[in-house]
This record gives structure tokens, C-alpha cells and sequence, in this order.
């Protein structure tokens, strides 16, 4: 029978390569990374132990400490951790503060993590209302001025979801003014822009820059800034270090190139933004304050995001509606809440973001495939 496939004969099945752009969730794991975590569990000992493997094991970490500090240009203390969340964890829990003060559109686990006592808002273009920090516009007891009453107030570097960067400079003469302390959550900035030196405390995550996922740090300018609270890195942290993590989120900080990414293989969305609003669509970095290169959020017309989340998976093509975190509770972002984007548009909107192992097709395929989808549902 012409056409009959026998039951041994072979199909050749062609398969099209999965487009990964979810990087401000988690990005690939760079050579570099994965090359120092196999030189990791090699030194596989305790670094709290006082024999001669537990010394070798010290030494790596400490070794890989001081990489930290310089790829960062940190001056201070670094305190090795589980990840971001815990970093911010251990600042809300363990700084010499008594009041807490965040910003709108900080992450949930900053938000979460210790219920601040007063919201910090935001302008309809994502920045943060510092001029609110003011004595007419902020409760009485909230940076009173003295050591004795001072706050922690949180302000995040890059948002994970609009990729909006915030004045941290000013930010930190207005807290400092007042006798705070500044927080800045750098979890989608370190290893992509300059560290702001002038914060009190940094969160970093080793793998939103090509690390590992479970290891980060809370940078500190001084340990006096904070109450001891467990039994390892100098007694700030509890739990034994993540040695090969260390490492490896080391060698990824010193892999990060200036820029993180070409600009040749973003230039698509240049052109991509006009044909967006020319669809009726709304490109989100037109209402920023200062928009970063890479995460987008873009606003389909006439498509739930989940709709389009759904789309862009079955066509090979990984994005998000949001931060990891909260992006599978079906909750509206809090952050274009906090920002005044109507409703209507919020639930339309889906995060695109960018990393070390993007390329410019991958880019034009993404504008390419949106807005086909746009043009169906027209």
C-alpha cells in the first residue's frame, strides 16, 4: 500500500528549540558558575570545622567572599545566604531598627516579611514618592532622627515586574537625612548595573546574574548595624554555608560583561514598541521613571495575560505574567496597582525579561509571535 509506514520504520520528528525569556525569575547557570560549584564539591567539608578539610573549605569561602566584595565594589560586610529571601529576611529581622518602612512596589518577600509599619508610595511612573518621607507627609514616630527611634526603610533597585530603577542616591540622602537606615533590594540589579554603594544594606541573588539557585548574600556596611541572631557567617546567619554555591555564585558575579547584554540583541524592541502601540497594545516602559533594558512589560489588547502566558508556552516561548513568587496565585500585580495602571490594562500585562543567553532571533521571534497574537484577537 503506497504511503504505508511499516511498523520499524523510522520518523524523523523535527523539534524547534524552546525560547527562554523569564530571566528576571531565573536565569540559565553560566559556565563559569558551574565549573566553580564542581571545584565546590570537591572541598566538601564543613567550613565551621577546625580539622585541616574543614580549614580548606574556610578558606574557599573566604576566598570567594573577597571575589564577592570586589565584583561588587562593596566595601563592607558580605553575609552569605540561602537566596534573596532570606537576605531580606535576615535585615528585617536582625537590623537595630524599630520601625519598618517599604516602598509599594517592593517584592513580597520585603513586604511580607515583616508587615511594614508604614508603605512608602509610588508616583504613576514607579518611582517611589521619597518627597512622602517627609516630616509633614509621614507618621510622627517614623524617622524620628536618633539612633534611639530609627527606622528601615526599603526601596528596591530594579523591579522585578516593570523593570522601573529607582534614585537610590536621593533616596538615600532623604533616609539618611532623617536618621534612617536604607534597604535596597539589588536581586534584579546586581551584576547588571552598578551597586549602590550609599545603602546601609543590599540584597543580592546569585541566580538572577547566572549563579545558582539557593545562595545570596545580604551585604552590610557594618556589622554593628546588626543584632547577632544564629552561629555562622560571624554569627548574623544560621545554617552552614553553601560552599559550592558560594563559589560558583563568585565566578558568575565575575563573568557579568558592562554591558550585561549587547545592545544589538535588544535592538528589536525599539521598533517593537511602536508597532505595539500601533496595535493598540501598551508598551509599559512609556510610563517609567527611569526603565531598565531588561524586563519589559507589555499590555496585549484583548487578551487576559494568562491567555497570552498560555499561547507563548504552547508556541515555545517561556515569559510570565509577573514575579515568579506571586505569578501562579492569579492575584493582580501589586506593583501596577501601586502605580495607577487601570485594571483593565494590568490584567493584560506580561513581564518579558532578558539574559546572558538571549539572542537577537530569540528577540525578533518573541515581537514576531506577540504580535500575531495581538492581531487575532483584534
Amino acid at each position: 500500500m503506497r504511503g504505508y509506514i511499516g511498523p520499524k520504520a523510522k520518523i524523523a520528528i523535527v523539534t524547534t528549540p524552546r525560547i527562554y525569556l523569564d530571566h528576571a525569575a531565573t536565569t540559565p547557570l553560566r559556565p563559569e558558575a558551574r565549573a566553580a560549584m564542581d571545584e565546590g564539591f570537591a572541598t566538601w567539608a564543613n567550613p565551621s570545622s577546625p580539622h585541616a578539610e574543614g580549614r580548606r573549605a574556610r578558606a574557599a569561602l573566604e576566598d570567594a567572599r573577597e571575589r564577592v566584595r570586589a565584583a561588587l565594589g562593596w566595601e563592607g560586610e558580605v553575609i552569605f545566604t540561602s537566596g534573596a529571601s532570606e537576605a531580606a529576611a535576615l535585615a528585617l529581622d536582625a537590623v537595630n531598627a524599630v520601625h519598618d518602612v517599604a516602598s509599594a512596589v517592593e517584592h513580597d518577600a520585603v513586604l511580607r516579611g515583616d508587615q511594614p509599619e508604614w508603605t512608602l508610595p509610588v508616583r504613576a511612573d514607579g518611582a517611589a514618592d521619597l518627597m512622602a518621607l517627609s516630616a509633614e507627609s509621614r507618621p510622627s514616630e517614623l524617622l524620628a532622627g536618633d539612633a534611639e527611634n530609627r527606622s528601615l526603610v526599603a526601596v528596591q533597585h530594579v523591579n522585578s515586574e516593570t523593570g522601573n530603577r529607582q534614585h537610590i542616591g536621593f533616596a538615600a540622602e532623604v533616609v539618611h537625612d532623617n536618621g534612617g537606615l536604607l534597604l535596597v533590594d539589588c536581586a534584579q540589579s546586581a551584576g547588571k548595573f552598578e551597586l549602590p554603594r550609599m545603602a546601609d544594606l543590599a540584597i543580592v541573588s546569585a541566580h538572577k546574574f547566572g549563579g545558582p539557585v539557593g545562595v545570596g548574600a545580604l551585604l552590610v556596611k557594618d556589622y554593628s548595624l546588626l543584632h547577632p541572631s544564629g552561629g555562622q557567617e560571624r554569627g548574623y546567619r544560621r545554617g552552614t554555608e553553601n560552599v559550592p554555591g558560594v563559589l560558583a555564585m563568585a565566578a558568575a558575579l565575575e563573568a557579568c560583561g558592562e554591558p550585561y547584554i549587547d545592545p544589538q540583541v535588544l535592538a528589536p524592541l525599539d521598533a517593537f514598541a511602536s508597532e505595539i502601540r500601533a496595535a493598540g497594545g501598551e508598551w509599559l516602559s512609556d510610563r517609567l521613571a527611569d526603565p531598565t533594558p531588561y524586563i519589559r512589560a507589555v499590555a496585549m489588547p484583548g487578551l487576559s495575560a494568562q491567555a497570552q502566558l498560555m499561547r507563548f508556552d504552547m508556541a515555545g516561548i517561556a515569559i510570565s505574567q509577573g514575579a515568579a513568587c506571586s505569578s501562579g496565585t492569579m492575584k493582580r500585580s501589586h506593583v501596577l496597582t501601586a502605580m495607577g495602571v487601570p485594571d483593565d490594562i494590568a490584567d493584560r500585562t506580561i513581564r518579558v525579561s532578558f539574559g546572558w543567553t538571549t539572542t537577537r532571533a530569540e528577540v525578533e521571534r518573541f515581537c514576531e509571535l506577540w504580535l500575531d497574537m495581538a492581531r487575532a484577537s483584534a
